[in-house]
């Protein structure tokens, strides 16, 4: 059977605007050439798709120069050019326990081959950070500070002003993982003191898989991730250093940045206070519901309190596996069951020995869809 209610936003949005569909398939039609690496009017048509796409992306995070955001093919690729980018042997990062391990791993990998330190901030069951925990954190070589905006597992939201000022005033760069945030929650680089912020294009943002980006703040310089092709500067040994080429080695997804251009026009259009308002509303209702039924846990925040459209729980009476098998196959509800890449969060959650179920909504979820998710889930416990 096919899913009838998808839950499983977090991971990806589904389905995507009809703009979506018509920008990528205008495009496919009329600029699918190479962008930057012809002066003929089509390559010249994907070229302006791609700034397109970055000035569209510009007006939602408050960047001044488009040109600042490197385009990248998901959330982790501009992970791992930031930080790979940026540290140097002997620096200090302050990291939390709800970092994805799209953080965790290239930190790891840094400590290992670069003799880089990592500190992993505490958070509480909930996902709730300890600013003064983090303050007391630092140290005359921190160099970085990695945050996850929102947590995964948890839905929990961490305090990204307050973090800023504080990074601000260490005189350390402040890394935002906008995974879960980026076009539901309001991200202001300049205003917040991001130095560098990673983004999908799949899910908040309404895009195609494959797309994603990472701005770059104008003081920031990186080593780049890939070394090729850029179309500029072609009679030089060494990697371009104007941006975005530095940072862009190789043929762009043309027709998916077109689609995330039309995703992000969306998301402009309902605004992200409008989607946060939608996706709350809804999560709370989810937990009602389950609130109701015995032998459940859900993680994260409790009722009332902010997070994003997430809500993983766990069953006393069944695995994660398994009742997420049953929603599947006897229902047609998608949700994702497991560890979420996020093995911290569950050490912080105390579900690493389980995992746990997550249903995750969206702005295109109905709270019909939410309805019939609990009455399932209702059933099965019965």
């Amino acid at each position: 059977m096919d899913p009838i209610v998808y839950l499983d936003h977090a991971a990806t949005s589904w389905p995507k605007p009809p703009e979506v569909f018509e920008a990528m398939r205008n495009a496919m039609e009329e600029a699918a050439a190479n962008p930057g690496r012809g002066s003929h009017r089509m390559a010249v048509k994907a070229s302006r798709v791609l700034y397109g796409t970055r000035k569209t992306l510009a007006d939602l995070f408050g960047v001044k120069n488009p040109n600042d955001i490197a385009l990248t093919s998901n959330t982790t690729e501009a992970l791992n050019l930031a930080i790979k980018g940026y540290l140097r042997e002997g620096d200090h990062v302050i990291a939390t326990m709800i970092e994805h391990n799209s953080v965790r791993r290239p930190l790891e990998y840094l400590k290992r081959t670069r003799g880089i330190q990592v500190d992993y901030i505490s958070v509480d069951g909930e996902g709730q950070l300890d600013m003064q925990l983090m303050e007391g954190a630092f140290r005359s070589n921190t160099r970085l500070v990695v945050c996850s905006h929102s947590s995964n597992l948890l839905g929990s939201i961490i305090p990204l002003v307050e973090i800023g000022e504080l990074v601000k005033r260490k005189g350390a760069v402040l890394l935002v993982d906008a995974a879960q945030s980026a076009g539901m929650l309001d991200i202001h680089v300049e205003e917040m003191h991001i130095g560098m912020l990673a983004f999908p294009g799949h899910k908040g943002l309404l895009g195609p898989q494959g797309t994603g980006g990472l701005y770059i703040s104008p003081d920031i310089d990186l080593e780049p991730l890939l070394h090729g092709g850029t179309g500029s500067q072609s009679e030089a040994i060494e990697q371009p250093t104007v941006r975005p080429d530095r940072y862009e080695a190789g043929t762009p997804n043309t027709i998916g940045y077109a689609g995330l251009q039309a995703g992000v026009r969306k998301v402009l259009e309902w605004t992200p206070q409008h989607i946060y308002r939608h996706e709350w509303e809804l999560s709370q209702y989810m937990m009602e519901g389950l609130q109701e039924v015995g032998g459940l846990r859900i993680l994260g925040p409790a009722l009332g309190q902010a997070r994003t459209g997430i809500v993983a729980f766990v069953s006393e009476r069944y695995s994660a596996s398994e009742l997420a098998f049953r929603l599947d196959r006897e229902y047609g509800i998608a949700v994702r069951a497991g560890y979420h890449c996020t093995p911290l969060a569950h050490m912080a959650s105390g579900t690493e020995q389980t995992g746990a179920i997550r249903a995750s909504v969206g702005i295109s979820t109905s709270r019909g869809e939410i309805e019939f998710m609990r009455k399932a889930i209702k059933e099965i416990h019965s």
